[in-house]
Order: structure tokens, then sequence, then C-alpha cells
């Protein structure tokens, strides 16, 4: 939720300047004049430090099957001509969802002071996103309401259908990693402990990989106060860190860079990218402003950067192939669907083909990932059990074998 500035006049001429909270800057230009201000000017003001909002940082998000069965009742509802505030007035006392619950109201008390939909449900970014704002206010400005709401609802259901098979293919290595996790500190505090002892008493000459292995495992029993501290700073230093400009921005970046699992986000994000874009052009939103409410939709400052660059290539009177191949984000084949959707004046279809594409080479990643990351799992259990053999097993039979030789 941004806050913009505007200067203006009222209705008996004299001068009003004030700030509006808002989604985008065509939301802030309707709030501005449903107060009965003609806007002259206005502009998005930069928050400080004194404008942040903890309750905004802190607070939860609508669970996205919510918003998606809210999406498809009111379209329903809409179709069958009941009107928009009795509508929302329903679904906001059905829905088991309490943020949504509470959205709705607002929304409802907010029309009924006169503003519009767009507008009221601007008003809670966590719950509509830029994106489902603008596209609402779009419906309102061409009378097809209804039609905005079912193309909002499919485009949801295709999101939260990529998430889930992204969380499905990263659940089998999560549970290793994690479970190795749990084996090394049972290992340090329980298991190496007992060995270390039996050592001791035998006098034994131990050789590096002992020696490191029980150093390990000494310095994890002293000091895993201190480290648990290092932990959970780590953690705070990281959140903070990936909260800033300058640390979202990187890691944004770098993790398309990771091996296995780069690519698969990559082409998910360009995915939603152009579906997105399709949706938005499909409504009729101005190439433009259907750029910069994408850019804002993405969830990758990195991606944000590189689409808001297209958007300067757009108003600087480019063509969207010449913007798109200077990104450098789209594989060639995309590039050629965006050309010949551009001679043929079809560019939404054919970005929804482009999307289509994207989708199935997620999918392909996604079927493949298991494989690729198995071996590297196993070469990690593998390293384990090596490391553990020649610093346990190997001292044991030296001594079994001194003790048979005496």
């Amino acid at each position: 939720m941004a806050l913009f500035k505007y200067v203006g006049r009222d209705a008996q001429g004299n001068s009003v300047k004030g700030e509006v909270e808002a989604s985008s800057i065509d939301t802030a230009a309707d709030q501005v004049m449903q107060k009965g201000v003609l806007p002259s000017s206005i502009k998005e003001k930069k928050a400080g430090a004194e404008n942040l909002d903890l309750s905004l940082i802190f607070a939860s998000k609508v669970n996205p099957s919510d918003l998606i069965v809210f999406t498809r009742q009111i379209y329903s509802l809409t179709k069958a001509g009941i009107p928009i505030l009795r509508a929302i007035n329903g679904l906001a006392e059905s829905t088991h969802s309490v943020l949504l619950s509470e959205s709705l109201q607002d929304v409802l008390n907010r029309m009924r002071n006169g503003y519009s939909l767009s507008a009221a449900m601007g008003a809670h970014p966590r719950v509509f996103s830029q994106l489902y704002v603008s596209l609402i206010q779009v419906g309102e400005n061409t009378g097809q309401l209804d039609r905005i709401f079912l193309q909002l609802s499919e485009y949801l259901e295709q999101e939260i259908e990529t998430r889930k098979r992204v969380k499905s293919a990263m659940r089998y290595p999560t549970f290793v990693l994690i479970a190795l996790a749990v084996a090394m500190v049972i290992l340090n505090i329980y298991v190496i402990p007992t060995f270390a002892g039996m050592f001791a008493k035998f006098h034994a000459e131990l050789p590096w990989t002992t020696q490191v292995l029980l150093g390990t495992s000494s310095f994890f029993v002293d000091y895993w106060h201190l480290m648990l501290i290092f932990l959970i700073s780590a953690f705070i230093g990281l959140k903070l860190w990936l909260n800033s400009p300058k640390g979202a921005y990187l890691w944004d970046k770098w993790k398309l860079k990771i091996p296995v699992v780069g690519s698969v986000i990559e082409r998910s994000l360009l995915a939603r990218f152009s579906r997105s874009f399709a949706m938005m052009l499909s409504a009729g939103v101005p190439l433009n402003n259907a750029l910069y409410l994408i850019a804002h939709a993405v969830d990758n400052n990195y991606l944000q950067e590189k689409i808001l660059a297209m958007r300067s290539g757009i108003e600087a009177g480019d063509p969207l192939l010449k913007t798109a191949t200077a990104a450098g984000l789209f594989t060639p084949l995309v590039l050629q669907m965006i050309a010949v959707g551009e001679e043929t004046g079809q560019v939404d279809e054919l970005l929804n083909e482009a999307a289509d594409f994207y989708e199935r080479e997620v999918d392909y990643e996604l079927k493949n990932m298991t494989a690729k990351i198995e071996p590297i799992l196993i070469s990690i259990v593998a390293g384990m059990v090596l490391i553990l053999a020649l610093g346990i097993f190997t001292p044991m039979w030296d001594m079994m074998g001194a003790m048979k030789g005496g």
C-alpha cells in the first residue's frame, strides 16, 4: 500500500492538498475525486522510517484458497444480477476466514460511504493485491465486472496449483535434510561422547578423523548454548537483511541461479508474468500500466526491475518485442510468440500460450527434480557414514587388533 500526495481544487475552486493511501496512482486519483477534489498533481510519497507500520509487517495474509472461493462466489452472484453490496454482505457473513470477513465488512462500509469497489478493496493490501484491485477497477470502468472476477479466479487457481507442485517437489529433500540435521545433533550429544570415554580408557593413539569427530562433539556439548544464540542471531540478521531493499534484490537475483531449483523458480515467475500480462491486456489495461502493475505482482525484486525497464522502453516508443529482448528474460520461442502477437494484434492470446509453455517446463522440471537431488543427498549421507566409519570404527579395529596381538 503506497502513500500518494495530491494537489487539486475542491468544488468551490479552493486549492486543496493532502495524502491518500492506495494500491496504484489510478486508485489514488479515484479516491481523491470521490472526496470532491479535482486533482492537478498526484505523486507517490517515498516511505521513510517514520512511515513504518509494524502492524502491516506482522499482520497475516488471507489464505489463497479463501480468496479463490470468494472470487468464484462473487462472480456467480454478479453474473446472476445480484447487487454488489448485497453480494459482498452475504459473502462477508458466510466466509470462514476472519481476516477476509473483517476486510469485506470494511469494504462494504466504504462503498456505502461513496467509495468504488476497487478503492475500498485497495485499503486492504493484505487481502487484495495491487493486480487484483487494478483489474476490479478495469471491470468497473468497462461494465464487465463479472468477467473480471472469472479471470481473477482462474488466475488465482493457476497460481495456487503451481505453488502446490513446487512445495510437493521440495518436500522430500527438505525432510531428508531435517533428518540429517537431527541425526548430527544426536550423534554429537549422545553417541560420540560414549566412544570418547571408551577411547580415553585405552589411551589409544587416535587417527586425525577420530580427533576431528571428538573435537567437534566436545565443542558442541560445551558450547551448544552459544551456538543456539548464534543461530538465532544469524536468523534474525538474515531476516532483517532480506527485508532491506538491497538484501531483497540480491536474494531474488541469487535464488534464480541456485542449481536445480533456480530454473524452476525462474520459469514459475515467468509463467506468472505471462499469465498476468495476458489477463491485463485482455481486460483492456494500457500496455505501460499493465507492466507497472505486473512488476509489483511478480514477487521478485530482480524481475521487477527488468519489467519496469520494459515499461520505460514502451513509454519511450519501443515495440514490445524490442523491450522484451532487451530484458534478457525470455527464451527465443517466447520472443517469437510475442513477435507474432504484435503482428496479429493478439498479444494476450500468445502470452497465454507462453504461460502454458513455461508451466509445462515447470511441470517437467518438478518431475525430474527428485531424480536430480537424490544423488546429492545420497552423497551427503555417504560422506557422513564414511567420516563416522573412519573416525569411530577404525580406532576400534586397531584396539581389537592390539588386544589380540597382546
